[in-house]
């Protein structure tokens, strides 16, 4: 493999006059990577080769604050688009054998050739890189880690979804299972939806639920007292046989001003 080389070139020129073969040299290193280089500017826009250069740089010139800049952009950008974490651990690593074999290359070339230089090379070299893959993969955490925490408050909040009707009256169908967490949830949420919008009634459709433990049913039950203290009166629409036979076997009784409808459009009916 000729490299150009001159007398003068510092590591950084010599990588800068030989980038086609250190491209050459990275793709055959990065097997499994190379034919996703496409695919993954596709997803994420994300240009690995250019990328490749970028940190090469920072490392070559000992930019390091400038490498963990760059190091946490990747690090979001990967975790946006749930790009598999493998490639990028395969393409870094490509990277440092790559940047390696052009060290090599480079002190052969040189009139002198110092051992000891070599080593203490050799151990910035690799911390500089170790360093970006360390703030990559906890940028990717903590990005990950935000995003799922956003969209679990998100399926949250669309779980208890409150739908107003007019400035007095609301809708809150449930569907789904009924755990203590999203009865924990209801409860924040109800309460303080009727506080905030001054709803004088709410419509509770449970329709949606084919079963609830006797814990959730008292916790509901708490809830309809509890809006009942803040002046809202409720409505129970659509409550299944499995549900009313759990309720009427435990004995638990619901506060005597809550109406109880077969279905939702029979309690519509009753205000319009």
């Amino acid at each position: 493999m000729e490299l150009r080389y001159e007398p003068s070139f510092t590591l950084k020129d010599y990588f800068e006059a030989n980038m086609e073969k250190f491209d050459s040299i990275l793709l055959s290193e990065a097997v499994n990577v190379k034919d996703k280089i496409k695919e993954i500017l596709t997803i994420g826009n994300i240009d690995l080769v250019n990328n490749a250069h970028k940190t090469v740089g920072y490392v070559i010139n000992q930019e390091v604050e400038e490498l963990k800049v760059f190091a946490k952009q990747e690090g979001i950008a990967w975790a946006t688009h749930a790009i598999e974490l493998t490639f990028k651990l395969e393409w870094v690593q490509a990277i440092r054998r790559t940047l390696w074999v052009f060290i090599q290359k480079f002190n052969e070339q040189k009139d002198k050739y110092d051992i000891c230089d070599f080593f203490q090379l050799e151990q910035e070299i690799n911390n500089r890189i170790d360093t970006f893959l360390n703030t990559f993969f906890i940028s990717y955490s903590t990005y990950k880690d935000s995003l799922l925490k956003a969209q679990r408050e998100l399926v949250e909040h669309l779980s208890v979804p409150i739908i107003p009707i007019d400035n007095s009256i609301c809708i809150l169908p449930l569907i789904g299972s009924m755990d203590s967490n999203r009865m924990s949830i209801l409860k924040e949420k109800v309460l303080t939806e009727v506080s905030d919008l001054r709803i004088e009634t709410i419509i509770m459709d449970l329709s949606g639920i084919a079963y609830m433990e006797l814990e959730e049913i008292y916790e509901l039950n708490k809830i309809i007292d509890g809006i009942s203290m803040m002046g809202c009166s409720s409505v129970l629409t659509g409550l299944r046989k499995e549900v009313v036979k759990q309720i009427s076997d435990s004995g638990i009784t619901f506060n005597p001003d809550t109406r109880k409808r077969g279905t939702l459009q029979q309690a519509l009916s009753e205000f319009y």
